[in-house]
């Protein structure tokens, strides 16, 4: 089959797989949130934890509950690693060093997933199932019960109580991750991912050489890093590994399994709020910014002018696997890095200056087109909330969305939101490259170097994992750095959000009136895009021009 055909119709299948998935899904989770009744095994892990499922919490004690949960999964991941030689199924694997065992701690808990690591070489069986996977998948779940509590803000009034965290993160993994993992686990291993307790065998290559390679549960990891928007991969190569990704089936199901939850929570949001039609403006705004950036990217790869021999071989190829060729790399690229995801099943650093910047420029954008598990609809709603803000101001009246009357302590919250994740990227960038011995780490001299400090920090600070991987981040430096980045990055969002649906639910809802904004109208998914790009795009623009655009330009 033609690459060109083949490339367009992978694309469709997709829509088309996500656009079936929407509406059960969404209903699902939105049933999954509101409903009253506890399963018998969600019961049993209330008691478990000295849980009372039936009672809600004020935005604060919901605060408390998601930090020392945090702190717990830390402190416990931290010290799963630095013991690991004494556990099972240690398979000769020797303790973690401090710095590492911090960041990778820090990385796995605020969903980013950042490896400085080669996992094959460096963590047990035990401390990948039941240390990493298992944040893989509450982690997840913790982003959208934050999201399902700034959506009662909307919902619920005259009162203090956003939910429960607690019942809000056993139900969304009892319910919703752990069955659809199960269900794919058992599809990635039919086609042809690991799953096994190996250790590590030595074979001899075609060339007569020696190899070490490492089996292990590779499947049952695989499907929970995809689906929760994860992306730590069992080995360094990641979904480019053909034991984690052996071929372009399994690699479709991996990019479907990246984006279907966050795909599918706008139609969660828009049930539990009373108004299908808001979730499918808030579904268009990410489905145009996710078009939009596959077909820029598949483009600069495809015609390759910054590198001769690119250009002459009809794409850059380079940093590519043959098994997915440029389509498949392209899309894998966008959907990870517009989700708070990092998988990659190819090379960033070796994209064109046009699709390698793009793809700084969608987490630049706080990953919401459609973002992470739960994180990505919550950052667009924050979006949502700004652009009507920009829309009173135009006519001179007080904003308000869903009912809700946004004054100036809703909007501190907002701006506060917005303005944390740059912060943390611009103050830890300058950073680096203001240290000789951070610079030193670049591969890459002058402009491209610079992209790959850039990316790390905007990986990091918008809870990504993906890297250029030219940049060599294994060091106390680094690790230290990218691990406190990664912290204010994933939590200190989550403080304005829930402070924001705290104060949200103690309002009264204000009728509709022939002056409220329509915010389900094409006008405003219009105005929304404005705000993304203007308000949000051109934070970082100088940043940019001093990396991947003027690499572009020289």
């Amino acid at each position: 089959m033609n690459e060109t055909l083949a490339g367009w119709l992978q694309i469709l299948l997709l829509v088309a797989l996500l656009a079936a998935s929407y509406r059960p899904l969404g209903d699902f989770m939105a049933h999954t949130l509101t409903s009253p009744r506890h399963l018998r095994v969600e019961r049993a892990a209330y008691r478990l934890g000295g849980v009372d499922g039936d009672t809600d919490q004020t935005w604060l004690q919901y605060l408390r509950s998601v930090l020392a949960f945090a702190v717990v999964s830390i402190l416990f991941l931290y010290g799963f690693m630095r013991l690991q030689n004494h556990l099972l199924l240690s398979i000769g694997m020797k303790p973690v060093d401090p710095d590492g065992s911090f960041n990778t701690a820090v990385s796995f808990v605020t969903n980013t997933n950042w490896q400085w690591y080669y996992g094959e070489s460096t963590m047990g069986h035990l401390v990948q199932m039941m240390g990493l996977a298992v944040q893989n998948f509450v982690c997840a779940a913790m982003g959208i019960a934050v999201v399902a509590a700034l959506i009662r803000g909307f919902t619920r009034k005259h009162t203090d109580r956003i939910g429960n965290f607690w019942v809000d993160l056993t139900r969304i993994t009892f319910r919703v991750l752990l069955p659809i993992a199960f269900v794919f686990a058992i599809i990635l291993v039919a086609g042809g991912a690991v799953q096994n307790f190996d250790g590590i065998h030595s074979i001899s290559t075609i060339a007569g050489d020696h190899q070490s390679m490492t089996g292990g549960p590779v499947a049952s990891q695989e499907v929970i890093k995809e689906l929760g928007t994860n992306g730590g991969g069992f080995y360094n190569a990641n979904s480019s590994h053909p034991f984690e990704n052996p071929n372009a089936l399994t690699n479709f199901f991996e990019i479907y399994l990246i984006l279907v939850i966050a795909f599918s929570l706008p139609r969660t949001f828009g049930r539990m709020v009373g108004d299908n039609r808001q979730g499918y403006a808030i579904l268009a705004v990410m489905a145009a910014i996710w078009i939009v950036s596959v077909g820029v990217v598949t483009a600069n790869e495809l015609h390759s002018t910054s590198s001769p021999a690119g250009h002459a071989a009809g794409g850059m190829m380079e940093g590519k696997e043959q098994r997915f060729g440029i389509w498949a790399s392209a899309l894998f690229a966008v959907s990870t890095t517009l989700t708070s995801c990092g998988a990659v099943n190819s090379f960033h650093d070796s994209y064109t200056p046009g699709g390698g910047g793009l793809l700084i420029f969608n987490m630049l954008l706080g990953e919401i087109a459609p973002g992470g598990t739960g994180s990505g609809l919550y950052g667009i709603l924050i979006i949502a909330i700004v652009a009507v803000f920009v829309a009173g101001l135009m006519v001179g009246r007080t904003p308000e969305y869903l009912g809700k009357k946004l004054r100036g302590r809703e909007m501190k919250f907002a701006s506060l939101y917005i303005l944390t994740t740059p912060a943390v990227v611009l103050i830890g960038t300058a950073a680096a490259m203001a240290s000789p011995g951070a610079r030193a780490k670049m591969l890459n001299p002058a402009e491209h170097g610079y992209s790959e400090v850039l990316y790390a920090f905007t990986s990091a600070a918008n809870n990504n994992g993906s890297a250029f991987a030219g940049i060599t981040v294994d060091g106390t430096w680094y690790n230290t750095a990218l691990g406190l980045a990664m912290l204010f990055g994933r939590f200190l969002p989550m403080v304005f959000v829930l402070a924001l649906a705290g104060s949200l639910a103690q309002q009264q809802p204000v009728p509709v009136t022939a002056g409220t904004l329509p915010t389900y109208r094409p006008q405003f998914v219009g105005l929304m895009l404005g705000v993304i790009l203007i308000v949000v795009g051109l934070t970082y623009f100088p940043a940019l021009s001093l990396g991947p655009i003027a690499e572009g330009l020289s």
